[in-house]
């Protein structure tokens, strides 16, 4: 069975930093593609960084200049580390696999996970 877990959520105040994991299971990273996504309260979903079968990164707009993405093949998880994070970072963050690119839409990426909460606020 695939499956996505996502932890490592939390509140944080701004400027801090969290690190998210992905744990995968049912299906080997090597063969796919996986994005972060996240979705803030009364919005759409949004690509945050993907890390290619490759080991390839596609950052897209909110995590430019902050976040990284790293991926640990032995334990089949991928992560994000977020730095000076900032309130309008406020979001459920998920994980999600696509058997293509990191570029390409929403529809591509299946296996989501039930998202970790990460609330930044003084």
């Amino acid at each position: 069975q695939v499956q996505f877990v996502e932890s490592g959520g939390g509140l944080v105040q701004p400027g801090g930093s969290l690190r998210l994991s992905c744990a995968a299971s049912g299906f080997s990273l090597d063969f796919y593609s996986i994005k972060w996504f996240r979705q803030a309260p009364g919005k759409e979903r949004e690509g945050v960084l993907c890390i290619s079968s490759s080991d390839g990164t596609w950052y897209e707009d909110p995590a430019k200049g902050r976040f990284t993405i790293a991926r640990d093949i032995a334990k089949n998880t991928v992560y994000l580390h977020m730095n000076r994070l900032k309130p309008e970072d406020t979001a459920v963050y998920y994980c999600a696999r696509t058997g293509g690119m990191c570029g390409e839409g929403e529809a591509a990426f299946d296996s989501w996970g039930q998202g970790t909460q990460v609330t930044v606020s003084s």
